[in-house]
């Protein structure tokens, strides 16, 4: 009976140690888990920003789209405005960080102006 004591001492303690693991996995999985939630969040509320800004661009006329033309910084946001033809205009916003991807782009149509 004595001997049956420190096998089930053993026996306890190996299952604690299997909890204990498993436990630490689960809260590591967990905090994975509210990382990529709040990243995607501050990532929704940038592209959500970006789309305001963009929209605004879009409302511009010809002239002052004209004047905008090349890279301007606005605010946290990078702006390239480029003119690919007589009418047309290709605005393209991106991030300080990293200024070789362009996050939202959009092609806008503009007449010209008649004498």
């Amino acid at each position: 009976m004595r001997d049956e004591r420190g096998v089930v001492l053993l026996e306890v303690l190996v299952a604690v140690v299997v909890l204990a693991t498993a436990g630490i996995g689960l809260v590591e999985l967990v905090g994975t888990g509210l990382r990529a939630e709040r990243d995607a969040r501050l990532r929704e509320s940038r592209l959500a920003t970006e789309e305001r800004v963009l929209s605004a661009m879009t409302l511009l006329n010809r002239k002052e789209l004209d004047q905008r033309i090349g890279r301007r910084e606005i605010g946290e946001f990078i702006v390239d405005v480029q003119r690919p033809e007589r009418t047309l205009y290709r605005i393209a916003l991106l991030q300080e960080q990293s200024q070789q991807v362009e996050d939202l782009v959009t092609v806008v149509y503009r007449a010209e102006n008649k004498p």
